[in-house]
């Protein structure tokens, strides 16, 4: 970030406020549409040459956070990920054992968990390799993180 610039890397998204429910269209299947929520940020750094994003439920049942979605190499202009999108970016493989997304899902009577999506501005392309996780991107990322925001949404099953 510039020296006296006030403009900071923001995410927010427009399918639910900071720290509101997210919407049962993208929880996961059975449960909803396992659709992605759409993102939005700005404020990236100067240098920013791409950008990555993890998204995790630390309140899972669980020693580590569920993860629901990994994803980076994400273009250094773009500003958005739409709705079921990531933009043409890699994707990792999340806690489903799957590529992409893997919505909201916890245990039935477990309350309400948390969805953190972390977004994060990189002076680097990562090497593009199959199969990522969240523990293999941010080794990848050591080093090379000019810049963070974070949205945290809410989901409890009923």
């Amino acid at each position: 970030m510039a020296e006296g610039s006030d403009k900071r890397l923001s995410l927010s998204s427009p399918a639910f406020s900071p720290g509101g429910r997210i919407p049962r269209r993208y929880a996961y299947r059975g449960e909803g549409d396992n659709v992605s929520p759409p993102l939005r940020w700005s404020g990236a750094p100067a240098g920013t040459r791409s950008f990555a994003l993890i998204c995790d439920d630390p309140d899972a049942p669980r020693a580590e956070p569920w993860v629901h979605w990994v994803v980076y190499n994400i273009p250094a202009e773009a500003t958005e990920l739409p709705e079921g999108s990531a933009g043409g970016a890699a994707l990792g493989v999340n806690d489903f054992e799957e590529q992409g997304w893997g919505g909201p899902m916890p245990p039935r009577g477990h309350g309400t968990h948390h969805y953190h999506f972390k977004l994060y501005a990189l002076d680097t392309l990562l090497e593009p390799r199959a199969g990522m996780t969240k523990k293999g991107l941010l080794r990848a990322m050591q080093g090379h993180i000019l810049a963070e925001a974070e949205l945290v949404g809410t989901y409890e099953r009923r």
